[in-house]
């Protein structure tokens, strides 16, 4: 048995995840290449390796002629005298296995022979490592920063190196060498030098994708993200859903005393997360997209997926947001394009007033007062005075989710803040 061989291809096959039977492929294909270098060819040659001992034999298919003179070619043919000191049952026109020597090969056709086995281990190498991060794509791992390459960042993920891009970057984070972070993989490509891994910390799916580590529930189908709007760095918002009555999925995503959120919100550097819960209908869905603000009154369309929002005087400024961020997401988090007025403005704005949407029983003159959208039939999209009763917002522990001091749930009213 051939125990040093034996041992480098369990080596190889542990470290590398290079399976036996590649290598032993290497292996006689180097062997061949070794003789054609040696002989001038090698077509009549044949190499056999027991796979149990690694014991190799290579050996040259040669027809038996009567004499010497009529050996053409020493590599195909072979006399019949000196067949006969190999096997002496051998006879004209008989095909005869030569064994070769490994021995006898020279250093050149030694080092080629080398060369194939290394330049084999090397492709099946990045193979490996290919296919490993190819089915992580579209996933979340964890790398180690190395170094700044240029305005990008180098990661190392284990057995290959990721690159961070400065579009990919998350503005004003820096990072340190030897610093572990989450990150989320774009694409996987093969190229000549191994694979090329590109990921990023901007992308709306890294937030799914820790929420779905997080949260046990998200994992195992209870809750759904049906939906996510981000601006990287400074707030996201999710709308979730639960399967199971039972089940709160706001409730489900914040944890106990905000632990589950607070993890997420720590590893993306205190970008603020608000969570809401989806609904089918597009009113009570824009109504919760653009909280934590009141809305009095929601039209929706749904076939020019377009809504007109009606907030009171005091919460406009809360409903936009800081430069229009809370309006924004919650057009990208619905798929409305929405369209907020105070109750001041709705009184003379078309397509604001609930008697835009009737067949003629109103007068222009017509006014609703704060409060009277309700009372004209529009419950369904309006807050109960009490606030969000029933889910979760209180015990869930906003305050500390990384929610702005004017955007916290109280369980009352919501002060506006101060506009700038």
């Amino acid at each position: 048995m051939n125990k040093e061989l034996m041992e480098a291809l369990d080596i190889l096959e542990k470290e590398k995840e290079i399976s036996k039977e590649t290598l032993f492929e290497a292996i006689e294909n180097s062997l061949l290449t070794a003789c054609k270098n040696h002989f001038g060819k090698s077509d009549n040659v044949k190499v056999e390796i027991d796979r149990e001992t690694c014991d190799f034999l290579v050996y040259a298919e040669k027809e038996v002629v009567p004499a010497d003179e009529d050996v053409e070619d020493d590599c195909l043919q072979i006399s019949l005298e000196d067949a006969k000191q190999i096997s002496v049952k051998a006879s004209v026109g008989d095909i005869l296995h030569v064994e070769i020597k490994s021995k006898e090969f020279g250093r050149i056709a030694t080092q080629n022979a080398k060369n194939v086995i290394l330049q084999k281990i090397r492709e099946e190498e990045r193979s490996v490592i290919y296919n490993q991060y190819y089915e992580k794509e579209k996933d979340v791992v964890t790398g180690v920063v190395q170094r700044y390459v240029g305005r990008n960042i180098s990661i190392n993920l284990g057995k290959a190196d990721a690159m961070l891009s400065e579009s990919e970057m998350v503005k004003g984070e820096v990072f340190r060498p030897t610093e572990r972070i989450k990150v989320y993989i774009l694409e996987v490509k093969n190229t000549p030098k191994g694979p090329r891994i590109n990921v990023s910390r901007t992308h709306p799916e890294l937030v799914k994708r820790l929420f779905e580590s997080e949260v046990t529930e998200i994992k195992d189908g209870t809750v759904e993200i049906r939906s996510i709007a981000r601006e990287a760095g400074s707030r996201t918002k999710i709308a979730v859903w639960s399967n199971n009555p039972n089940v709160d999925a706001v409730g489900a995503c914040v944890g106990m005393n905000g632990a589950r959120v607070n993890a997420i919100v720590e590893e993306l550097r205190g970008e603020k997360i608000d969570i809401v819960n989806w609904d089918d209908n597009p009113g009570n869905l824009i109504q919760n997209a653009l909280s934590p603000a009141k809305i009095v009154a929601v039209f929706a369309d749904p076939d020019e997926k377009t809504a007109k929002v009606v907030v009171p005087d005091y919460q406009l400024s809360l409903a936009i947001g800081k430069e229009g961020q809370n309006a924004r997401l919650a057009a990208r988090l619905t798929g409305y394009k929405i369209d907020i007025k105070s109750e001041t403005q709705a009184k003379d704005a078309p397509g604001f007033r609930y008697e835009d949407y009737m067949d003629g029983d109103y007068e222009e003159d017509d006014e609703y007062e704060e409060g009277e959208y309700e009372e004209a039939g529009y419950e369904e999209t309006g807050l109960e005075e009490a606030g969000y009763e029933g889910t979760g917002f209180e015990e869930a522990g906003y305050e500390e989710a990384g929610y702005e001091e004017e955007s916290a749930y109280d369980g009352g009213e919501t002060e506006a803040p101060d506009e700038e």
